[in-house]
Formats: C-alpha cells, structure tokens, sequence
C-alpha cells in the first residue's frame, strides 16, 4: 500500500506539472492568447493559441478542461468531465463537481468522444499526450493555452471567460479576489506583524517544501506578503520538476509558522512527527503548526483553491 502511494504521489506531481506549471512560468512577451474583441453570445470567436488559429464556437455547453476545472467552476461552468488519476481527484472541488463523472487525466481518445465535447481545452502543448492533436481536433474544436498564459492563474481565468463568453464574470471574480486578498493582508499584518510562515508538503514518505513561488505560496508570500524565512529565500526559483527535501534538510528550516499540508494518512508523516528534527523546529516548540488534512488546493493554482487557501491561512495566523 505504501508503494502504491509512493507511486501515485510521483505521477500526480509529474502530471501537475504538465498540466498547470505551475511554478515560474517564463513570459515570452506576447500578449494573451485571445483576440481582444470579447466573444459576444451567439457568436463563433477566432482565437490564436500555443498551435496557431482556432474558432471557438458560439455558446459551448460541454467543456472538456482537464485540471482547468478551477477556472470552469470559478465562472459557473460544469465541464462535461472532470480530471482524474485512477481515484484521485481534485477533492477541493468535489461539491462543486458533484454528478460530474471523472475522465483519464491523457484524456484517451475513447473517453474523449464518449464525454461528447462542444470544446476541448488543454492547459499546455505538452498536456496533449501521444501526439494526439489532431485526432481531439476531429472530435471538437480544441483551444491550447501558451504556457505564460497558463502560468498565471490570473491570465488563465481572463482567457477562459473570454472563450466561453463569460469577460465580465471573470473580471468580477477577480476584483473580488483582489478585494478579499487586501483585507486579508491587512488582518494578517495586525496579527504577527513581521513573523514568518512556511508550508510542507507531505506524500508518501516525502516532503515538499514550497517555494516562495509555487502553488499556495503564492498566495501566503505574495498575496498576504507573509514574511519569508531564511530557508525559503534561498531556495531556487520553483522548476516545474519539484524534487522532494531530505527530513534531515527540514532541520534549517526557521519559520514562526508552519502550515502542514498533509493526508492524515500519509506515511510520512507519522515519520515527521515522530523525529527529533520536528520536534525541535521553532514553529513546533511555539506551537504554531497548522495542519491541512486535504492538501488539495495547496498544490494547484486557481482563484476557488486561492481563496480556500486565503481563508485557511487568515484562520490559522488572525486570533
């Protein structure tokens, strides 16, 4: 069983990666990918993505976006399925999605046309496996996100409202967001001034520790701008392949705050717990560790995971 575990926690981490890059996208100084005309309801919108030309077609009911279902939801769309690995899902969303059924993270071909798609969306180029683009383009038109554009959650929910009609919804969620973010900051800041916060993450029997830069760290140091500890300021830019810390590793790790995020199942962390490096950690002799039994919008980016993370992070640090 824990083998198992092991395995499916690598492949969710390399098809992550695939599928969001979710660290540091590079810009490469284009524009978004869509025309700036918005689509107006009724109407066929012709629009340039990662392969070249592509018309979208007018009010699209069933939306294949595999990993992209934050974006769908967030602008009040049900895809037709949603992303799976085997039983894993995005579980933040499972309310949203209930009913949903699931579909081959790859998307096989068989899946594909029995899902029925008005459109196909891929997060990336190198999210088409088995150089099947042309075959999805058979079954539906088929939009592939620029990489830049896919990068950023923020430009990611802008194009998916702009394909599917919806600009102003995704402009209005977004203020939200921005709205939310302030007032959060503000709150965070009153609270611990300038201590500082980490997040780790456990699968299998390996830990992840966030980058100032990836995924839910984003939201913590840049949306909040909780201070970063040494050891989070001197690691690398986030690279889409994470590679996990050594325990040992952990033991320079001095943040105030600690947000564990974490399965209460997970192998590791009994292992965690149990060791003298743990133990001794500053924000574990404070008491200040915060644990996340569903890490599952911690490591995605997307304005519904963001928010979920915003909430947890401002009930953790604001007393």
């Amino acid at each position: 069983m824990l083998f198992r575990k092991q395995t499916i926690g690598s492949t969710i981490l390399m098809i992550c990666a695939l599928f969001l890059l979710a660290a540091c996208g590079s810009n490469d100084g284009k524009s978004t990918s869509v025309n700036e005309s918005n689509k107006q309801a009724g109407a066929e919108l012709k629009v340039t993505d990662a392969m070249g030309e592509v018309t979208v077609p007018a009010d699209a009911k069933r939306i294949l976006a595999p990993h992209l279902e934050d974006s769908l939801i967030a602008l009040g769309v049900k895809p037709a399925a949603q992303w799976s690995i085997g039983a894993t899902v995005l579980d933040y969303l499972q309310t949203d999605l209930k009913g949903v059924p699931t579909i081959g993270w790859d998307l096989p071909i068989e899946q594909t046309i029995g899902a029925d798609p008005d459109l196909i969306i891929f997060s990336s180029a190198s999210a088409v496996q088995n150089g099947q683009y042309e075959s999805y383009k058979k079954i539906a038109p088929t939009y592939i996100y620029k990489d830049a554009d896919s990068a950023d959650w923020r430009k990611q929910l802008q194009i998916m409202g702009q394909l599917l009609g919806k600009d102003k919804e995704a402009a209005d969620k977004l203020a939200s967001y921005d709205a939310k973010a302030k007032q959060a900051k503000e709150k965070i800041k009153a609270a611990i001034g300038d201590q500082t916060a980490a997040i780790l993450w456990v699968i299998g029997d390996q830990y992840y520790l966030f980058e100032n830069n990836r995924f839910a760290a984003n939201v913590l140091f840049g949306d909040l701008a909780v201070a970063q500890p040494k050891m989070i300021q001197q690691l690398p830019a986030a690279e889409n392949t994470w590679k996990p810390i050594a325990l040992e590793a952990l033991a320079d790790l001095d943040a105030d705050h600690l947000f564990l995020a974490s399965k209460p199942e997970e192998a590791g962390l009994d292992k965690l717990k149990q060791s003298a490096i743990y133990k001794g950690l500053k924000a574990v002799k404070g008491g200040h560790v915060y644990e996340m039994a569903d890490p599952s919008p911690w490591t995605i980016s997307g304005l519904i995971a963001n928010e979920i993370t915003m909430d947890h992070i401002v009930k953790a640090l604001v007393k």
